[in-house]
């Protein structure tokens, strides 16, 4: 399966979650909704996923993980704020060049139509 076939799916998804749940819950809520019905479309889904940081030749232990990885390619980062900053959008970039995967999905449930909390984010697809 693509990324863009998975990312198909995620939208869907955060629509359905989103549609249930509403705004304004804490992130790890929405978390475990989107992990329910990632697993529903029979994706392989993990959660809170460790991911080492290198920095020349060492491994840092800085404790960073995913908020949700899905068929292994895709990361989702999960937000629940007023406002989005700069920082968040920087921040999955960030994680997709660490981890040297393509596409990742910053999402911020915390919106008043979820279309305008999705962002799509790539490095190098």
């Amino acid at each position: 399966m693509t990324e863009d076939e998975i990312s198909y799916k995620i939208r869907g998804a955060i629509f359905k979650v989103y549609n249930n749940l509403g705004p304004g819950l804490l992130e790890s809520v929405y978390v475990l909704a989107l992990r329910y019905e990632l697993l529903r479309e029979n994706l392989l889904v993990k959660t809170e996923v460790e991911f080492p940081i290198y920095y020349e030749d060492e491994i840092l232990d800085a404790g960073y993980r995913l908020d949700i990885l899905v068929e292994n390619k895709v990361i989702i980062e999960v937000k629940s704020v007023e406002t989005l900053s700069k920082v968040h959008h920087k921040q999955i970039l960030t994680y997709l060049k660490l981890t040297e995967m393509k596409l990742g999905i910053l999402v911020n449930f915390n919106v008043d139509q979820i279309t305008e909390g999705i962002f799509r984010k790539v490095n190098g697809l």
